[in-house]
């Protein structure tokens, strides 16, 4: 049944640190005991194993956000040093075990095992055509032990909701740069300042800006305009209702009951 885009809003804020905590120092730990030379060694094989040896082209494609050039400098050294499914091992089981650690006695709770049910529910229950990354990981086995499996459901929502956030940024002609450069002015943090981009020439982060400004979507101060902000929004809002479908598999209560489940999860990971 479909659900208000609050509600499915509110289920990627709580689905994302349980996800994104296969990122953490502890799984990036496991993999530079492979052999990987750095986090991103570690980050590009675990992400894009589900992928299978895809060139970094294809890579960089599906991933879409992040710098030409960046990707190649990871792929296929990794699979050098082991296989995409060893890396789906080691990802999986060094996720779990961090979500283990830093959610403490709820990893054994009746209630992990209701919530990470549900979850994997409507984590396997969407559509999976233009959803390169979805697809790959719907196609892996479901985790039996329950931590790893709400994990594993967490990440299946995440790249579901992210493949059809990088959809509709290709129909709206913004690139992963560009993408990177709204998320930062909507979080009150200048380009040249944020994470994820900073590390680029100057000159090629200025020229992203520019081309930004020359649709009147960033002032001279280099913040948004009103254009700007309104297509950042009109974006979130289109990604929110392409990220849906999972959940037309659970009832209102269901969802309501993920929601409240899932809450205490994700705050006790925020926390750690």
């Amino acid at each position: 049944m479909p659900h208000t885009q609050v509600k499915v809003h509110r289920v990627f804020e709580l689905v994302e640190p349980i996800a994104t905590i296969t990122f953490s120092e502890a799984v990036n730990e496991e993999f530079l005991a492979l052999g990987m030379r750095n986090y991103w060694d570690g980050y590009f094989a675990g992400r894009a194993a589900p992928l299978g040896m895809a060139p970094a082209e294809v890579v960089h494609a599906v991933f879409y956000n992040f710098a030409d050039g960046e990707v190649a400098r990871h792929i296929p050294w990794v699979w050098g040093k082991l296989t995409p499914e060893e890396a789906i091992a080691v990802r999986e089981r060094a996720s779990a075990a961090a979500l283990r650690q830093q959610i403490g006695e709820l990893a054994d709770s009746p209630a992990l095992v209701r919530i990470a049910d549900l979850a994997t529910r409507a984590a396997v229950s969407a559509p999976t055509d233009g959803r390169a990354l979805y697809a790959g990981l719907r196609a892996l086995d479901v985790p039996e032990e329950p931590v790893a499996r709400l994990w594993h459901a967490a990440t299946l929502l995440r790249e579901h909701r992210g493949d059809g956030h990088n959809a509709v940024l290709v129909a709206h002609g913004i690139g992963g740069t560009e993408a990177h450069v709204l998320l930062a002015l909507s979080l009150g943090i200048k380009a040249a300042e944020f994470g994820r981009i900073h590390h680029l020439p100057k000159a090629r982060l200025d020229a992203v800006v520019d081309g930004l400004r020359g649709r009147g979507l960033v002032d001279a101060a280099g913040g948004f305009t009103d254009a700007g902000r309104e297509l950042k929004e009109r974006i979130e809002a289109r990604t929110d209702e392409l990220a849906a479908p999972p959940y037309d598999v659970l009832t209102a209560d269901e969802l309501d009951e993920l929601v409240a489940g899932l809450e205490p999860i994700a705050a006790a990971v925020s926390r750690n």
